[in-house]
Order: C-alpha cells, then sequence, then structure tokens
C-alpha cells in the first residue's frame, strides 16, 4: 500500500518547477518562491495551500541533499520508503535549512534566527521624519531655517527603566523571558513575537506614572535646518542621532528632513538648468537685438542673433542652479516667443505691407509629414 502511495505522488521537481539538472541555487530560489506562496500564516485556514507548503518542502528536502537526490534520481519515490537499497528514515529528519534561504528578512517567520536579541529590552529609537517647504531662491542659494519637531524622549522620572521603584522589570511569565512563542506549524517550528512583553521578554509591575511604564515622553525640540545651495525638490538631509531615543537607553534613531521646494514665476528647474520664456517683437527677431532680463542671482545680458526664429532656445553658460556639494553652475536656457501684434495703427499697417512686399515667401502648402521628416533629419 505504502509503495502505491509513493509512486502516485507527484514528482519532486515538478513540484518545485525545475528541470532534472537544476543546480541548488536553482532549487533553494525555487522552494523560497513556493514557500512564500503556500505558508500556512500567508493563507490561514486553507488545508490545500498548507498540503502544497508541506510538499514543497519535502521536495526540496530531498533534492537538496545529494545521496538522498541520487537515490530518488533512480528509484523515484519509492528508494526514499527502505526500497531499491536504501534503508529507513524520514527523508525529513534533517529539517530544511530556512535560514539559509531567507535570510534575516524572514527569520522571526520561519525562527531562522534573525539578528534581534530576544529578551533584551534595549531597542534603538525610530528613524523620524520632517517635510520642509522652503522657496525656489532658498533652493538656489541655501538658506538656514528653524523648525520645531516631536519626537520621543527618555522619560526623566524613570530616567528611561519604566518602572516607579528601583525594583526593575521582571521576567515575562508567558514567554519565559524568551521575548517569543513558539507553534509547530507542519515541518517547522515558527516563532510569534509575545504579547504579553512585546517582545523584550521582560514585564514592568510598577509603572512609572509619568511615561506608562513605556520609558519614553513625546516632546518637541528646536532645530536649526542648513540647506545647501543646489538642493531640488524631494532632497533628504540627515540628521544623525536626532530620532526617537532608543528604549531602556538604546540608541537615538536618525532624523530625515525632506525639502519641497516652492515654484518659481519666471524660471523653471531641469536639473541644474534654468528654464525662461522671453517674448521679443518681430523687428528684434528679424534684425536682432540685446536686452536685460532678471536672473535670480542678478540681472542677465541676453544676446538675440538676427533672424532669430520662433521657440530658438538660447544658452547662457553658468547661469544656472549651483551643483549641490560642488564647484560651478548650470546654464540658463531663454526660449524666445516672437509676439505678434493682434491690431495695427493705419501707419504700422502701411509699414508691414511695404516689407511683406519686399519678402519674398513662397506660400506653397507643404505636408505636416514632411515637415515632420525634415525636423527628425536636422535634429
Amino acid at each position: 500500500m505504502s509503495s502505491k502511495t509513493n509512486v502516485s505522488k507527484a514528482d519532486f521537481y515538478e513540484v518545485l518547477g525545475v528541470s532534472r539538472d537544476a543546480n541548488d541555487q536553482e532549487l533553494k530560489s525555487a522552494y523560497r518562491k513556493q514557500a512564500l506562496r503556500y505558508h500556512p500564516d500567508r493563507n490561514p485556514g486553507d488545508h490545500a495551500a498548507e498540503e502544497k507548503f508541506k510538499l514543497a518542502s519535502e521536495a526540496y528536502q530531498v533534492l537538496s541533499d545529494g545521496d538522498k537526490r541520487a537515490v530518488y534520481d533512480r528509484y523515484g519515490h519509492a528508494g526514499l520508503s527502505g526500497q531499491g537499497g536504501v534503508n529507513g528514515g524520514s527523508p525529513f529528519a534533517g529539517g530544511v535549512d530556512i535560514g539559509d534561504i531567507f535570510g534575516d528578512l524572514f527569520g522571526e517567520m520561519f525562527n531562522a534566527g534573525g539578528s534581534q536579541q530576544r529578551g533584551s529590552r534595549q531597542q534603538r529609537g525610530d528613524d523620524l521624519r520632517f517635510d520642509l517647504t522652503i522657496d525656489f531662491e532658498g533652493a538656489f542659494f541655501g538658506t538656514e531655517t528653524e523648525v520645531k519637531i516631536r519626537r520621543l524622549e527618555t522619560c526623566v522620572t524613570c530616567h528611561g527603566k519604566g518602572t516607579a521603584s528601583s525594583r526593575g522589570p521582571s521576567v515575562c511569565g508567558q514567554c519565559q523571558g524568551r521575548g517569543q512563542l513558539r507553534y509547530q506549524q507542519g515541518f517547522f517550528s515558527v516563532a510569534r513575537t509575545c504579547n504579553a512583553c512585546g517582545g523584550t521578554g521582560q514585564v514592568i509591575g510598577d509603572p512609572c506614572q509619568t511615561c506608562r511604564g513605556q520609558t519614553r515622553v513625546s516632546s518637541e525640540f528646536k532645530l536649526t535646518v542648513k540647506v545647501p545651495p543646489g538642493v531640488e525638490e524631494g532632497t533628504r538631509i540627515r540628521y544623525t542621532g536626532e530620532g526617537d531615543a532608543g528604549r531602556s537607553g538604546g540608541p537615538r534613531g536618525d532624523l530625515y528632513v525632506v525639502l519641497s521646494v516652492r515654484p518659481h514665476d519666471l524660471f523653471e528647474r531641469r536639473g541644474y538648468d534654468l528654464h525662461c520664456v522671453i517674448p521679443i517683437s518681430f523687428p528684434q527677431a528679424a534684425l536682432g537685438a540685446e536686452f536685460e532680463v532678471p536672473g535670480i542671482d542678478g540681472p542677465i545680458n541676453v544676446k538675440i542673433p538676427e533672424g532669430t526664429q520662433g521657440g530658438r532656445e538660447i544658452r547662457v553658460r553658468g547661469r544656472g542652479v549651483p551643483y549641490l556639494n560642488d564647484k560651478g553652475n548650470g546654464d540658463l536656457i531663454v526660449k524666445v516667443l516672437v509676439q505678434i501684434p493682434r491690431k495695427l495703427s493705419r501707419a504700422q499697417r502701411e509699414l508691414v505691407s511695404k516689407l511683406g512686399e519686399s519678402l519674398n515667401v513662397d506660400n506653397k502648402p507643404t505636408s505636416p509629414g514632411l515637415l515632420d521628416k525634415m525636423k527628425d533629419l536636422f535634429n
């Protein structure tokens, strides 16, 4: 009977979705996907998923072992049941090394031994984020401003101990100080954080009245934020050790100030270049001109060459945004917009009419497709 059961069992290579010559890394990767997909913690109450999880674990246990894999390749499932020259023993006696497959990220889920120290109340404080909005000029030149930020500080009443007396915390009776409770699921011993102590392994019988046993209290503090020249939207400034205080004397977290820049009325930033649009008259475009435009860091002389067409971009070197933490600036890109007057006086109409008669312009229609091809050719 047992032999018939083994024969009808799904092929282990098909279970993991790998070829028969798959190497160790391919087996590990395939099993990782299956285990994450069908693990009971992710599929509570789904018995079909639990069976697939068990079968994938069984397949990996066999195929990841060189000796068992050789027996399986030669005799199939029958060889693993003590037939075909293999004597006794469950293929799961050795267990699957989940820590090696999933690493510390899934260590707590699969009890693989993550990097957190169980039973220790000392923890690093959380990192904080503060959103700061500055003017366009502030991002260009740099600025300095004082902000108010709320964070968790070590309780001064109990000095971070969390207790009202000098007795200190006691060992958690539910997890016996381990910080975790273990459950058996299938072939694995799964560890969960203890709800009674929050994973610290200790409980406080006489909590401090100020912090209520939390060891920290919320407080507001002032910080001078120094913004360097050249920052842009989304720039993060890190202040090490300015986040929440750690639990029970643990180190502070960090503070990240995330910048948002208000738009400018005239200029648009693209990388380290500044862009603006300048309207000019037809005579200025035809004859050329030179004039002064207001820049963020002072007036800028712009030269319009003779015969400038509408939409042309003129680059002024070194008048853009300062490079962040470096020397030099980007460029100013001035786009020319030729303005055509909507109404003309009689004298102006006569002058324009005479000018039109003197200009030889062929008004034959041109295919839009041809224009696009010409643009592609010359761009």
